[in-house]
């Protein structure tokens, strides 16, 4: 085992947080009861506000990367053994706690899910963040009653941001599950690999972020809505009698200027979607349900692999909507 290894780290200079490549020690790690062997993370959204200054972590230093898949190396918790397979995703990685751009993290054993055994250890990293919070989605959509029915079929499922990581994984659900799927995104180009993961059709997102009537025509059987703002409150004027909106992002906007009049008069729900400290049963069970459910071949389609040397040419990208589908970060590389 290295004695000195590569991470991501993220200090006070003059005030501000800034990231760069530090050489750091075992012996540096947190005091948790795990030590993994990390191959791969991912970039997110957070992770590109992250490493371009933005104040995401909330104590410094910080070991940037807010998802990470390896291997068991130590263990003090008799529930995982040397060689365990692991992902971790969220519980404050990145903001509170020393995330996975690096070669070695110690973890607290409650925060780690076995990676289902169809998936390798770079397809783990391929669902994420992003990949897992669309399961929830997804979940939370058919716990309040969403099947494929005719009332299903009469309309379609719409995922907005649908390009993006969550999106994509969203789109691929869906359409595996039969569901016909809209797929919303302001990027032309990505039309083709849209309909590739299972998109019935495509349309612009400026149709959603303009303001319209507090109740619009109903076109949507239900929605996984990742970008929040004048989006989120249009798709929910649009959703059909008895619908559901899961929302779990705000890439647009953290502001929901909506009526009450679909929740009152049409009675829409609005599933709130939380992945940072979702419980362990649940994110076990959306691992399980991705496991099954996500066709392996769709997943590989949406996926680069990067190096973590690329980190902070890749951080700005995403930020700048120009990332599509998932991004690997391998941390060895």
């Amino acid at each position: 085992m290295s004695d000195s290894f590569r991470a991501v780290l993220i200090e006070d200079v003059d005030g501000k947080p800034k990231a760069g490549f530090k050489q750091l020690s075992l012996a540096d790690l947190p005091k948790h009861d795990v030590l993994v062997e990390i191959a791969y993370s991912t970039v997110n959204y957070k992770d590109g506000l992250a490493l371009t200054g933005g104040r995401i972590a909330r104590k410094l230093p910080m070991v940037a990367g807010i998802d990470l898949a390896g291997t068991v190396v130590e263990s003090s918790d008799p529930e995982w053994k040397p060689g365990d397979r692991v992902v971790v995703n969220g519980y404050g990685l990145s903001e509170t706690q020393w995330g996975g751009y690096s070669r070695f993290q110690r973890l607290k054993s409650e925060w780690l899910v076995r990676i289902p055994d169809n998936f390798s250890l770079s397809q783990a990293m391929a669902v994420g963040t992003a990949g897992y919070t669309a399961m929830l989605c997804v979940m939370a959509l058919e716990d309040a009653g969403l099947v494929k029915d005719d009332r299903a079929e009469a309309l379609p499922v719409l995922v907005t941001g649908a390009a993006g990581g969550v999106g994509s994984v969203a789109v691929s659900l869906l359409a595996a599950r039969g569901f016909k799927v809209v797929a919303a995104t302001g990027r032309p180009d990505t039309h083709a690999y849209l309909k590739g993961l299972g998109a019935s059709a495509c349309i612009d997102r400026a149709e959603l972020s303009e303001k319209g009537p507090a109740l619009g025509k109903e076109r949507w059987a239900a929605v996984i809505d990742s970008v929040g703002g004048q989006t989120l409150a249009t798709a929910i004027g649009q959703t059909q009698y008895g619908g559901w909106v899961a929302a779990c992002g705000m890439a647009g906007g953290n502001d929901m200027p909506a009526s009450v009049f679909p929740f009152i008069l049409r009675n829409v729900s609005l599933l709130g979607i939380d992945s940072v400290m979702a419980p362990s049963h649940r994110r076990r069970r959306a691992w399980w349900q991705l496991g099954k459910g996500l066709p392996l071949d769709k997943l590989d389609a949406m996926t680069e692999v990067q190096p973590l040397s690329a980190i902070f040419e890749l951080a700005p990208a995403i930020l700048a909507g120009k990332i599509r589908g998932r991004m690997v970060i391998d941390v060895n590389a």
